[in-house]
């Protein structure tokens, strides 16, 4: 049988279904860790993350008219 949990003290139903969380959680986080990849200037994340920001301002622009 499975532990419920308070859904004022956790966003899981059991503790089960909150230890898969941690589970899958820790191992997103050691693979991001064992495998940084390239990375990428914070000005050219931030250039990015305004061209994706305008883009969208763009187009709620074109659907207030």
């Amino acid at each position: 049988m499975s532990t419920q949990l308070d859904p004022i003290v956790s966003e899981f139903a059991t503790q089960e279904q909150a230890d898969s969380y941690d589970r899958w959680f820790r191992a997103k986080v050691q693979h991001s860790l064992d495998n940084p990849g390239q990375g990428m200037p914070h000005d050219q994340v931030m250039a990015k993350a305004d061209g994706i920001i305008a883009a969208a301002e763009r187009r709620q622009d074109g659907k207030a008219l």
